[in-house]
């Protein structure tokens, strides 16, 4: 069965096929588009959390990262969206309420199909990447 989280997964790989040796930060490139600023968040011996960020200079030149998502890669293969952040608002799937882990359906909905939209434009648009800092 080819799932939403599957298929996200081959998307991510073929935009950062050097996940595993990235050891802190990368800089993703395409001509004519925003720099896709790449992350490690977390790793463990079954996933890696990634912060994936376009960032762009507001008026007052403070750089504000529009979109910033969280996102887990599983080693099985699988990638889903752990959180969304834009200059609108901020959504996160998983909630903790006290001993609980709550899921927020709708998030979970709505920010895995933009992830997989965004994977696919940052994919149709060529991003690469240029830089990988702390390899």
């Amino acid at each position: 069965m080819n799932t939403i989280y599957e298929s996200m997964h081959r998307k991510l790989m073929r935009l950062l096929p050097g996940l595993p040796d990235i050891a802190e930060h990368a800089t993703l490139k395409a001509e004519g588009f925003m720099d896709l600023n790449v992350d490690i968040l977390n790793r463990t011996d079954t996933y890696t959390d990634l912060a994936l960020s376009h960032y762009y200079r507001h008026p007052s030149g403070d750089m504000i990262a529009d979109p910033d998502m969280e996102i887990r890669v599983w080693n099985h293969g699988a990638v889903e969206a752990l959180s969304f952040q834009d200059s609108f608002g901020y959504r996160v799937v998983y909630h903790d309420d006290g001993n609980r882990r709550l899921v927020d359906p709708r998030a979970k909905r709505d920010l895995n199909a933009f992830l997989n939209t965004w994977l696919s434009n940052l994919l149709a648009q060529g991003h690469r990447i240029v830089q990988k800092d702390g390899a």
